[in-house]
């Protein structure tokens, strides 16, 4: 039989079958060693073969996937997740207030977005508290940064209730995954969107101005007004995985719509000469955010690997 993982915490997962009834189910022994690296082998998301024993289900197979997003920890063991699978859109929520959420985080997020073709949307949450001139201009300035390289940008207050209708309509009909930082909202916003969720939600720690984890495994939720969405833990750091070096620069909009002006077709975009990309950033047609996000991304891993031979 086929259904649909719409819950994981690690150990166990939901399936949601094709009638529409809700199975506890767990993988069988044999498949959970075969040739998968990630910490979680089946993901939120997966549509997956099973057979009941019992009230509970066997997993024994995993139909394949559309796409998937995956991220590595960014402490010490380096472990590879696979957040969600068979994406049809995905949402940051982004706040520059309780918590702040970095440029680089959005920068490595989109990224992955990219490398598996997800059309992503940033969500500036929490607009409700910016008071300051400063701080709404930040707002504008993050905002139309974004939207120059084509990117959808939405304001909002899930609080307040404010800008959920365009939302609304992104998400109808399709699989939706919300993701961000702790404390940014995630589900502040799926309670505002559908009346009949009622998901748990903390208050930001005000010593240390950072969310707290309310959300604690990845689940998919039926939204009344059609659509799914698959609400996901708050995410301290995220590791790009399963990217080549050579790669990357084709997973930022506005350097891949230069590279083929390049003098040489390896071109990395650092050092070369005659290096279009370098030439669109000198000329301020590149974001210094942007170009320095890629340089840490690139060089990733150079650094992992001199910290850990201890230089």
């Amino acid at each position: 039989m086929e259904g649909i993982v719409v819950k994981s915490t690690g150990s166990w997962y939901e399936v949601k079958t094709n009638a529409g009834r809700r199975i506890k189910a767990r993988l069988k022994g044999k498949f959970r060693i075969q040739g998968i690296k990630s910490t979680n082998p089946v993901a939120v998301g997966d549509h997956v073969m099973y057979e009941e024993e019992g009230e509970e289900a066997v997993i024994y197979d995993i139909k394949e996937r559309s796409n998937y997003i995956i991220r590595k920890s960014i402490n010490l063991s380096k472990q590879v997740q696979i957040i969600a699978a068979n994406i049809d859109i995905l949402f940051l929520i982004v706040t520059l207030e309780n918590p702040v959420t970095t440029l680089g985080f959005i920068d490595r997020f989109l990224v992955g977005a990219e490398a598996y073709r997800i059309p992503a949307v940033l969500l500036f949450n929490k607009i409700d508290l910016l008071e300051s001139e400063e701080q709404k201009q930040k707002l504008n300035t993050w905002v139309e940064k974004y939207e120059s390289i084509g990117y959808n940008c939405l304001k909002l207050s899930a609080e307040q209730g404010f800008g959920l209708k365009p939302i609304k309509v992104l998400m109808k009909n399709k699989v939706s995954i919300l993701s961000g930082n702790s404390g940014v909202g995630k589900s502040t916003l799926i309670n505002k969107l559908d009346d009949n969720l009622d998901l748990r939600v903390n208050k930001i720690s005000d010593y240390h101005k950072s969310g707290q984890h309310t959300t604690t495994f990845a689940e998919l939720f039926e939204l009344d007004f059609g659509g799914d969405i698959i609400d996901t833990p708050g995410i301290k750091g995220f590791g790009n995985v399963e990217i080549e070096k050579e790669e990357l620069a084709h997973f930022f909009p506005e350097m891949r719509t230069r590279m083929h002006d390049c003098k040489f077709n390896n071109c990395v975009h650092i050092n070369e000469p005659h290096c279009a990309v370098k030439n669109a950033f000198a000329e301020g047609e590149i974001e210094e955010s942007r170009y320095n996000n890629y340089l840490s991304i690139y060089h990733e891993d150079d650094e992992e690997t001199f910290r850990a031979k201890g230089y």
